[in-house]
């Protein structure tokens, strides 16, 4: 396989001393408020399904959804203003399903115990770079495919979303056109208004918050066990690395970063494993959500988009303050208009990745390959599509290119 370089590619280092104030950017805070919308929407309504599955307590629940708040915001925060990149983080969808039909089966303090052990060795994992060794080997086109393949569902959605909400999906995208033609800096902003506009005009608006609470975090005190190590722990770092990390580092690197896999992956191992006590059980890179916030509906120079990722980590740090508050604020709005903004959001990323995956002939037809089967939504023992993507696209390369070079003199035959 060949080694992915992105030297050309790279934003280029801001002139003088970077300053947030100076490099912040409406169009940036607001792919942050989306990112942050996404992640409420849809990938928490999981976490709480296997709360109700495991039989935990409200306050239990409440703890858990502080946790995953608080770590995402705080390596979306730090990691953003350290490595002046828009790193979003997230919480483990995957490893959340799978929490769904196994954490019934084990005691609160194990599945507990199974956490922290997940967050350890994915801390260690990362900082020893193994997993940035292999991320390397991939070539880029096959890296830009995965990508394209991961948004494609949310750029469809748009119009799926339309037989559903004619009124609100084809508000949200109208407007959008509208003002990408004479606000683009704007245009998820104005689809966002009449977005909502239409969602209340249609009586589809469905947001009650009847008090403010503050969330209260829980501890529980890990208990090692080992069916819980084998039954939760090692699905879960599975799940977490190959469907979460791995897509993670390819957005960061299909929109022309050079990511350093020690510290992120590292990072977000070990604020895993410090509130995993708290119900926390994965903080990982995101994919989707990081999309929003690299691509240049963030803003057109790479090099100011970091403040979304900085953005998205204070958003977090809001609604993990409030907890369930908020959580019924995003709940209540329709999962259309959610589908229909996200969608407009990710266009640019969405461009973005097929053009990478299509413009260098001698990896189209293995970036073809991971392009498709990242699309197809094909899950394989608990393991996301964007994972057999890659391994699809890597294995046709690796069958496409081999004895394409000789072995003597290193030159095309």
């Amino acid at each position: 396989m060949t080694t992915r370089t992105t030297t050309d590619t790279k934003p280029a280092p801001a002139a003088g001393r970077p300053s947030l104030w100076r490099d912040a950017s409406f169009s940036a805070v607001l792919a942050g408020l989306i990112a942050v919308l996404v992640s409420y929407s849809g990938p928490l309504v999981i976490v709480l399904s296997a709360a109700s599955a495991g039989g935990l307590t409200r306050e239990q629940t409440g703890s858990w959804v502080w946790a995953l708040s608080l770590g995402s915001g705080l390596t979306c925060l730090g990691l953003s203003l350290y490595t002046r990149m828009p790193i979003v983080t997230a919480w483990s969808t995957p490893g959340a399903a799978l929490l769904v039909t196994s954490l019934g089966s084990y005691s609160y303090p194990e599945a507990i115990g199974a956490f922290v052990v997940t967050g350890v060795l994915i801390t260690v994992i990362g900082v020893t770079g193994v997993f940035g060794r292999l991320m390397r080997r991939v070539p880029a086109a096959v890296v830009s495919a995965m990508l394209a393949g991961i948004l494609f569902s949310f750029g469809t959605g748009v119009f799926t979303s339309v037989k559903s909400a004619p009124w609100t999906a084809g508000g949200v995208l109208l407007g959008y056109l509208l003002a990408k033609r004479f606000l683009p800096r704007y245009a998820v902003l104005v689809a966002l208004v009449v977005g909502v506009a239409c969602s209340a005009a249609t009586s589809r608006l469905h947001v009650r918050i009847e008090a403010f609470e503050i969330a209260r975090p829980e501890w529980t005190t890990p208990h090692l066990s080992v069916p819980a190590l084998i039954g939760i722990a090692v699905p879960l770092l599975v799940a977490t690395l190959a469907s979460q990390n791995a897509p993670g580092m390819g957005v960061l690197a299909a929109s022309g970063y050079t990511p350093n896999d020690r510290v992120l992956i590292g990072s977000t191992g070990a604020v895993s494993t410090l509130l995993a006590p708290f119900g926390s059980h994965a903080i990982n890179l995101a994919a989707i959500t990081a999309a929003i916030c690299t691509g240049p509906e963030a803003h057109h120079d790479p090099r100011r988009r970091y403040v979304a990722g900085v953005s998205c980590g204070v958003f977090y740090l809001i609604v993990g303050m409030f907890g369930s508050t908020l959580v019924a604020l995003f709940a209540g709005l329709p999962k259309e208009l959610v589908a229909a903004v996200a969608g407009v959001a990710l266009f640019g990323a969405l461009a973005s990745g097929l053009t990478g995956a299509m413009a260098d002939d001698e990896h189209r037809e293995a970036a073809l390959i991971t392009f498709l089967a990242t699309a197809s939504g094909v899950t394989i023992g608990g393991i996301g599509s964007a994972f057999w993507g890659l391994i699809a696209g890597v294995l046709a390369h690796v069958v496409l290119s081999w004895g394409r070079f000789s072995p003597r003199r290193g030159s095309r035959p």
